[in-house]
């Protein structure tokens, strides 16, 4: 019985495919320039189209800036991986052990997505990452969204630099990752204590909630501490990548 052929992935916009064009690590089957954006960004051994058969390689209303490529999405690491994770012996997972555990190096911080589901929002918070300098954002496989043109372009040349695990249970992950040494604080507007009272440790990792519904009940019993964005009282919250752009730059200026 015969597969239906692989769909094409694109990725379209001039910091997104720049960025990937100067990535080792993705593999691209060609590159697609109007000759307009040949020019003007310098491309040799481009495939030249024209405006319209660009748009309908991509997704509707695509603002492509003249440029798309085709290619492999990128090969993500697992969380396992990514910690490079030494399994303790059963005597080591004690909290005493856990505590000394995180007094151990020092790895960039980590953002957590509790089912955080549009892609736009991720992009957003991969571009947030990339300048506040988190080593890795992580998803669930289920109820969020895996790499697109869109994300990508959104993400503007981030999705190459920063790490999007995907993890099959989040609450296991969180438990995988506090093994290897972090801090968890989730955002949750009904916590007692301002992000902005947090000194944090070298090795923390911050979980963000989904759009409008906030971390899980699960989630939140699993992290260290909840702390809050302090805000006015006209705005009850603010989009889930703002937030996130927000406590990711405490972290970039807590002094560690």
């Amino acid at each position: 019985m015969k597969h239906p052929p692989k769909a094409a992935h694109f990725l379209f916009g001039t910091h997104a495919c720049l960025a990937a064009i100067e990535n080792p690590l993705r593999k691209i089957k060609r590159v697609l320039t109007t000759k307009q954006a040949q020019d003007e960004l310098g491309l040799h051994a481009t495939q030249l189209v024209d405006g319209k058969k660009l748009e309908s390689l991509l997704p509707p209303g695509a603002v492509h800036q003249g440029i798309a490529i085709e290619c492999e999405p990128l090969r993500q690491p697992s969380l396992a991986e990514w910690l490079q994770e030494v399994p303790l012996p059963p005597q080591e997972e004690s909290a005493a052990s856990l505590s000394r555990v995180r007094e151990r190096g020092r790895r960039e911080g980590v953002l957590i997505l509790d089912q955080v589901t549009d892609p736009h929002n991720v992009g957003a918070i991969l571009r947030s990452a990339a300048a506040f300098d988190i080593g890795a954002v992580i998803a669930t496989d289920r109820h969020a969204p895996t790499e697109t043109g869109v994300m990508a372009k959104t993400a503007s040349g981030a999705m190459e630099m920063v790490p999007y695990i995907m993890v099959g249970n989040l609450v296991q992950a969180i438990g995988q990752i506090k093994k290897s040494g972090y801090w968890i604080y989730g955002l949750d507007g009904e916590a007692t204590k301002g992000i902005h009272e947090v000194r944090f440790d070298a090795k923390t990792a911050l979980v963000m909630g989904a759009e409008g519904k906030g971390l899980r009940r699960l989630t939140a019993e699993h992290c260290d501490m909840l702390v809050k964005l302090p805000m006015s009282d006209r705005m009850e919250s603010l989009n889930v990548s703002n937030a996130a752009a927000i406590a990711m730059y405490e972290l970039f200026k807590s002094p560690h």
